[in-house]
């Protein structure tokens, strides 16, 4: 394990990915250090979420390299199953169990993986919501819950393995507005508690907040990459430029 503090966990290196005829990342080279927090942006259908589920093995890569903590990372094998454990990832839509208690949700992984006993999994289940500000749901259904405290239980799941690594995919775009701020507070705590992140979403004022680079991505390719300062107020690139311009004056 190359687990050396600081360093790059993730890299991608030449990537190429399509679906059929239609290129949807075409030569992306990028790093992501430990305990950074990186925001994805860029217009609808430019390949941000291909992009995050390449991270984790989600998306097969038609060429060029994908690295997660030093191995590569493949989409077969008993391999993938290691570095998955390891890769929480928190989805637009929740995906929780709707027969299972927000508890049994948490608890599920870590017995699964990790191979945890019932008596530990509940205890750092419980921990987990209180971590998310929702600790009084622990017996609750998902189907009883709101959108926001639905998506927090997710998060709370996908850090029951200890992740060394959190994707978050548009997590709030499925949310009514009042929701977004408590899943995004959820998330700011966890970047400023040294989480690596890796987040595409459109939230712009959690991206010049929270992150410590934005990564801007248009047709496939990285345009541009800066310091939220950088990419806010001194965007290089025309196309980034047009796409800053539209979300200020929204």
């Amino acid at each position: 394990m190359s687990d050396s503090g600081n360093g790059t966990l993730v890299r991608l290196a030449e990537v190429r990915k399509s679906f059929g005829d239609n290129v949807v990342l075409e030569g992306i080279d990028l790093e992501i250090e430990r305990g950074a927090a990186v925001v994805i942006a860029g217009p609808s259908g430019s390949g941000k979420s291909t992009m995050l589920r390449c991270m984790n093995g989600l998306e097969a890569i038609d060429s060029g390299r994908v690295e997660f903590d030093g191995r590569p990372v493949v989409t077969t094998g008993r391999e993938i199953y290691g570095i998955r454990a390891q890769i929480g990832m928190v989805f637009q839509q929740f995906n929780l169990f709707p027969h299972m208690t927000v508890l049994e949700n948490i608890m599920l992984a870590p017995r699964e993986v990790a191979d945890t006993d019932r008596a530990g999994a509940e205890e750092a289940a419980r921990e987990l919501l209180e971590r998310v500000g929702i600790p009084g749901k622990a017996d609750s259904h998902p189907a009883d819950l709101s959108g926001g405290q639905q998506q927090r239980v997710a998060i709370a799941r996908a850090l029951a393995t200890k992740p060394k690594l959190m994707l978050f995919d548009e997590p709030t775009s499925a949310l009514d507005p009042e929701m977004i701020r408590e899943v995004l507070d959820v998330m700011r705590d966890l970047a400023h508690g040294g989480m690596t992140m890796v987040v595409v979403t459109h939230e712009m004022g959690f991206a010049r907040e929270v992150c410590d680079r934005i990564v801007f991505i248009d047709e496939g390719k990285i345009v541009e990459q800066g310091t939220p300062d950088e990419f806010f107020n001194n965007t290089q690139s025309e196309r980034a430029k047009e796409f800053v311009d539209k979300i200020i004056h929204h």
